[in-house]
């Protein structure tokens, strides 16, 4: 399936924003019309279906729908401000069974993975794919990209797109020892010039795969911090699943809010992701109740760890857009 994500978060957003049955409920004791149990509330308890009556005008639909778009779940507006402003006291409360009153920790996860790709994309998203130039030679005939400004393959002239088709038509791949492998240069020369052609493509390929990639970020930042606590016997690896649930929530939520402020005062809102490492040294203190020492040490070497994975993330998802420009 193409979008298993987009499907799972629309369905935690509906979830949200849908609001308790409460409109046009049948008298208590009036047969189930699925299974003909006398129903006691809004759901009947043995085959569980809805009891409430969906026969109504079309304007008291869309009244309804303008309510539950206004008001949604009562947890959301529980949610989001503890998850800014008090994360450790959010996934304490949730550790510690209190989980009633707040969305979800994956739903949120899902929905705000959701939201950052789909504002991503409407504000024109960053470019991903981009060369330097020009191409240089270095002492022994190997072809290497200078450091230097870069653009869009959309962005470049003829002369720079032959530019690089020549450097890519002189490159070998080298996979082990100091021997080229025809088969990897092959297969790297092939998907370059595929991709040179048609970078909307290769882009394409990139937005598909990019949320599936984003996710790992989940269960990449649970097993850091299961080594980082592995000598603290008290957690386990759900709460570690939580809290990085949590902490990769608001994160998002301040990229989806940088973002947006982007488009309104421009590079200014990236002043936004300032705040992040004081927001996780207050989630990771509070939750794991650490020493200061001790939670700086492990901030920095769950920074260093996760920018290591998704470095990885990084060349994995460039690797499976070249295989994806083949055929």
């Amino acid at each position: 399936m193409a979008h298993e994500l987009e499907i799972a978060a629309g369905g935690s957003a509906a979830f949200i924003l849908k609001p308790k049955p409460h409109h046009n409920l049948p008298p208590i004791g009036t047969p189930c019309a699925n299974c003909a149990t006398p129903l006691e509330g809004p759901w009947c308890y043995a085959c569980g279906q809805s009891a409430e009556d969906f026969h109504r005008s079309i304007v008291r639909l869309v009244g309804e729908v303008i309510e539950g778009l206004l008001h949604f779940d009562g947890r959301l507006w529980r949610t989001l401000p503890d998850l800014m402003l008090r994360p450790a006291r959010l996934t304490r409360a949730y550790l510690d069974g209190h989980r009633a009153p707040q969305i979800p920790p994956l739903r949120l996860f899902l929905v705000v993975l959701l939201g950052i790709f789909l504002i991503g994309g409407a504000s024109g998203g960053a470019k991903l794919i981009q060369v330097g130039k020009p191409i240089a030679a270095k002492p022994g005939g190997k072809e290497v990209f200078t450091v230097g400004p870069s653009k869009a393959f959309e962005q470049m002239t003829p002369q720079e797109r032959a530019q690089v088709q020549d450097s890519i038509n002189r490159m070998k791949v080298t996979v082990a020892g100091d021997k080229p492998s025809p088969a990897a240069t092959n297969w790297l020369k092939d998907r370059l010039t595929r991709t040179l052609a048609d970078p909307e493509r290769f882009t394409l390929i990139l937005e598909q795969w990019s949320e599936r990639f984003a996710f790992l970020m989940l269960p990449v930042s649970a097993l850091l911090l299961s080594l980082l606590f592995a000598f603290q016997r008290k957690f386990y690896l759900f709460d570690h699943t939580i809290f990085s649930l949590h902490s990769l929530s608001a994160m998002g939520v301040v990229i989806i809010l940088t973002m947006v402020s982007n488009l309104i005062v421009g590079d200014w809102a990236w002043l936004l992701l300032l705040p992040a490492p004081v927001h996780l040294f207050a989630h990771m203190r509070g939750v794991y109740r650490a020493s200061i020492f001790g939670t700086l040490l492990r901030m920095a070497l769950l920074a260093f760890g996760s920018v290591f994975a998704a470095s990885v993330l990084v060349i994995g998802l460039i690797a499976v857009g070249l295989n994806g420009m083949g055929g």
